[in-house]
């Protein structure tokens, strides 16, 4: 408590308060550039996505040591169903000689026109070494590619797919991040604070002081990325923007709420927010340690995308808590309670959360706690059953995004006239001398046909084959599995299979085995947070065990909504830990909030009428928090990606779920059930508190300076 005090005179002091806004003015003014840069530090290529050990990045590092490791290819494809011209055959070989004339494109390695064997559609593959620029190149590249096919094309049907094309769309799709994503999530968060403070101006200080903590966080990550080797992905960095304006505007939330209590009890403002920052800071700092400590367990997972997303989130949530606990105490204690027009806090006030909505449902569900519990635990369970249709195998680049990209319209038609993995090659390498054989066993793999002649490409055997089948379906990932098996036992070959298809394959293992290793040991992490903060172990476990089912919850209703509403094909790998991480770590920090000032209460009036203290107190600005960050995880949908609309919604869903019932019915309910036993075995487990009948206990009166957050 003597450090938090410490804090909290900084902001609310007289002088100390224009002290820490110009230090954020400054870091705002230092940090701006640098945070602009954050686009051009992200890393979208399957080398700084894949765990080193994969099969497919120990190809790409081989590959590398010959030729550039940037290097994607574009597919033309050229359509026509009445049968391709003789016009048609030169438009596509005077195209390819201007291919040869585009930025990166290696001219020696383009390849075609090939025309398919029914004589209605021609490919043309392009080589581009995008070099460092990944995602941005492509999609310039693509760009000037679909220029030159599509000129002149008349009746001819024209799209740039394969890698490339994926990549361009993918760079378009993910575009919005700075601008659509950024901007949905600002307004979300400025219509949930006005209907929350009821105020035209008080909504201008979070909202601004969670912007210096975005910008101070972006640049933060874009030095790590650049200086400390940092994987950040478009991924991680929309959900950055999210989680940084989400769980900032929580701690705003929670900590104006507490400042406005304290306003009605103390004439003086500054010693208003210290006892504010006193009082909901530790609960505030713990909630935050909670979710950064398990977004850093994602540090330990095998792909590189996971396990720098870890990291990222942490030091936006980080900077997020210092800007809310200085930077926001500081702006409201210097504009003073003129603030919160029309309904300012004047001293000597009543305190409405007495006698406010949760109040009343606290009282209510006091009358039988054990039925409701038992049966929100139904429900919930119900909801989970949801999850047995979840299929998260991964997405194919049509399923990945939500309409039909030209990259995607190129697939099908190739599809239609080439071999199904055309653009797409298996790639083999080993040791030179065990090329041929290599050749004959690969050869032989079901699946795989047009297997070309061995060349030695850095000192390497290499061999490249086309799948038979779409190369992002599970037939093709089985055929790599054969392909595998069969070149692994080549005696002295030690022959490696990668290309984009086994690249898919690698992250969709990894992933797998990140979840079991991470979801555990987040559970692990959470758990003994709590119990250090709540000084009890019944309570913890208990949390825990509703937070993992409301997890479930969750799942399971995104799995139905996902094949019966959204019409999905599925899910990304990642995507349930993804969810369980955000969801787990976000779902205890409100039950941190609630079980800290229900302890606060229990220690004055007995564990079950601190219950109902600690739901009246905090039950209005908790639910206010969980609809904001509900709200900003929503907004991901806003872009044309699946796999992001996918984690928006779930985590929004089970963000509400916890907010409206898990935490404010089933703990509230659990607590009065289980009265001083939920603190077992703490010092309030041995504390007797008069028996009365459940329907009697009334919400105690909040005492001056002895209520908590």
């Amino acid at each position: 408590m003597g450090r938090i005090g410490s804090i909290a005179r900084l902001p609310a002091g007289r002088r100390a308060k224009w002290v820490v806004v110009a230090f954020w003015l400054i870091i705002v003014a230092l940090a701006g550039p640098l945070a602009g840069k954050l686009t051009s530090a992200e890393k979208n290529d399957a080398q700084n996505w894949l765990p080193a050990s994969a099969e497919s990045t120990q190809v790409l590092q081989q590959q590398a040591k010959a030729q550039s490791a940037d290097i994607i290819s574009a597919v033309v494809v050229y359509d026509r169903p009445s049968g391709i011209t003789a016009a048609d055959r030169a438009k596509a070989a005077a195209d390819a000689q201007e291919f040869a004339k585009v930025s990166g494109v290696v001219d020696a390695r383009i390849a075609g026109p090939q025309a398919a064997r029914d004589g209605q559609a021609l490919q043309t593959i392009v080589p581009v070494d995008t070099g460092k620029d990944g995602w941005d190149k492509a999609a310039t590249a693509a760009d000037q590619l679909r220029a030159i096919a599509h000129n002149g094309s008349g009746g001819l049907s024209v799209q740039v797919t394969g890698p490339l094309g994926t990549a361009a769309d993918s760079s378009d799709a993910f575009a919005g991040i700075d601008s659509t994503l950024l901007y949905a999530a600002l307004a979300v968060v400025i219509v949930l604070l006005l209907l929350t403070y009821r105020s035209p101006v008080l909504w201008l200080l979070p909202v601004a002081s969670v912007g210096v903590a975005l910008i101070a966080a972006q640049a933060l990550i874009y030095l790590l990325a650049r200086h400390a080797g940092l994987t950040v992905n478009a991924m991680s960095a929309g959900i950055l923007s999210v989680l940084v304006f989400g769980a900032g505007t929580d701690y705003a939330l929670l900590l104006t709420s507490r400042y406005r209590e304290e306003l009605r009890r103390h004439a003086d403002r500054h010693q208003a927010m210290a006892v504010a920052l006193r009082r909901a800071g530790p609960a505030i700092i713990a909630s935050a340690a909670t979710v950064a400590l398990a977004l850093l367990a994602l540090m330990v997972a095998e792909l590189n995308s996971t396990s720098g997303m870890g990291p990222v989130l942490a030091v936006g949530v980080v900077v997020a808590l210092a800007a809310m606990l200085t930077l926001l105490p500081a702006l409201l204690v210097i504009t003073g309670r003129w603030v919160f027009w029309p309904r300012r806090p004047v001293l000597g006030s009543a305190e409405p959360t007495s006698s406010g909505l949760w109040a009343r449902a606290g009282r209510a569900i006091a009358v039988r706690p054990r039925i409701t519990w038992i049966g929100s635990t139904v429900g919930l369970g119900v909801m989970a059953l949801g999850i047995f249709s979840l299929n998260a195998t991964g997405l194919s680049n049509a399923d990945s995004f939500r309409g039909k990209p030209e990259s995607v319209v190129g697939e099908q038609t190739l599809a239609r006239h080439f071999p199904a993995g055309a653009g797409q090659p298996v790639i083999v390498m080993g040791n030179a001398a065990a090329g041929e054989r290599l050749a004959t066993v690969f050869r032989s793999v079901p699946g795989i046909t047009g297997v070309t002649a061995p060349q030695v490409v850095a000192g390497h055997a290499y061999l490249e084959g086309t799948l038979t089948v779409p190369p992002d379906s599970q037939a093709a990932s089985a055929t790599i599995d054969r392909a595998r098996a069969a070149l692994h036992a080549v005696p002295g070959a030690d022959a490696k299979v990668g290309g984009n298809t086994a690249v898919n394959l690698d992250i969709q293992r990894a992933a797998g085995h990140d979840e079991r290793v991470i979801i555990p040991l987040t559970l692990g992490i959470v758990l003994l947070i709590l119990m250090g903060l709540l000084r009890a172990v019944v309570a913890p476990l208990i949390l825990l065990g509703t937070v993992v089912l409301s997890f479930a919850a969750a799942l399971g209703v995104s799995a139905l909504a996902f094949d019966h509403v959204f019409g999905f094909a599925g899910a990304d790998t990642s995507f349930p830990l993804f969810v369980f991480v955000f969801l787990v770590a976000l779902g205890i920090d409100y039950n941190i909030f609630l079980m800290t000032r229900i302890r606060e209460e229990a220690e004055r009036s007995g564990p079950r009428r601190g219950a109902l203290a600690g739901l009246a107190a905090t039950g209005g600005v908790i639910t206010s928090a969980g609809l904001v960050l509900a709200g900003t995880f929503a907004v991901l949908g806003t872009l044309p990606v699946t796999a992001l609309t996918e984690i928006g919604f779930a985590v929004a869903f089970g963000i509400l779920l916890d907010t409206l019932l898990v935490r404010s019915v089933m703990v509230t309910a659990l607590s009065l059930d289980l009265g001083r036993w939920m603190w077992w075995p703490g010092r309030l487990a041995r504390r007797r508190e008069p028996e009365a009948p459940a329907a009697e206990y009334e919400v105690p009166s909040v005492q001056a300076g002895q209520a908590g957050h």
